[in-house]
């Protein structure tokens, strides 16, 4: 099973003016089978307070992967690709990359997506959109790479012969 995390980053949910229809979205769509959800939050659009989250979840809670969705943005507010990359200590930029390319061909605004990926020890950290449909677009494009990724991370997977 693959420890996972979901942190809905949204000034409006943290503050109950908007239900996260994205975190449920996002549970929904990694199935139960592989994925199972330890940890959900909603926190506002706060550089501080995402690095804090993040590092939580990764160095206490040992999480394997986290999806984090909001803030990919050009808002002002929108921070969490910054707050992912002073976290994370190796970039994995395929995953953003292939997510904004798949995107492309189901709405040019795809190519607005700041969203990063990368590696903090053990744990994988996916920004993904704060709309339910973009972020289980961009999940579902993940996916098939996911659990061979997290098993070379993890040290149980063979690595990939060159």
């Amino acid at each position: 099973m693959i420890k996972t995390g979901i942190l809905t980053i949204s000034d409006k949910g943290s503050k109950n003016e908007r239900i996260d229809g994205t975190g449920p979205a996002i549970k929904k769509a990694l199935g139960e089978d592989i994925y199972v959800v330890e940890y959900y939050k909603i926190i506002p659009d706060e550089m501080d307070l995402i690095c804090e989250e993040l590092i939580y979840m990764c160095d206490e809670l040992k999480l394997d992967l986290i999806l984090t969705n909001g803030g990919t943005g050009f808002s002002k507010r929108d921070v969490t690709p910054e707050a992912t990359l002073k976290v994370i200590k190796r970039q994995t930029p395929g995953i953003p990359e292939a997510m904004r390319q798949m995107s492309l061909a189901i709405t040019p605004k795809a190519m607005l997506s700041r969203a990063v990926a990368g590696i903090r020890d053990n744990t994988l950290i996916i920004n993904l959109p704060g709309s339910p449909k973009g972020a289980v677009e961009n999940l579902n494009f993940a996916l098939p790479a996911l659990p061979h990724g997290l098993e070379i991370l993890q040290g149980t997977g063979a690595e990939c012969a060159g």
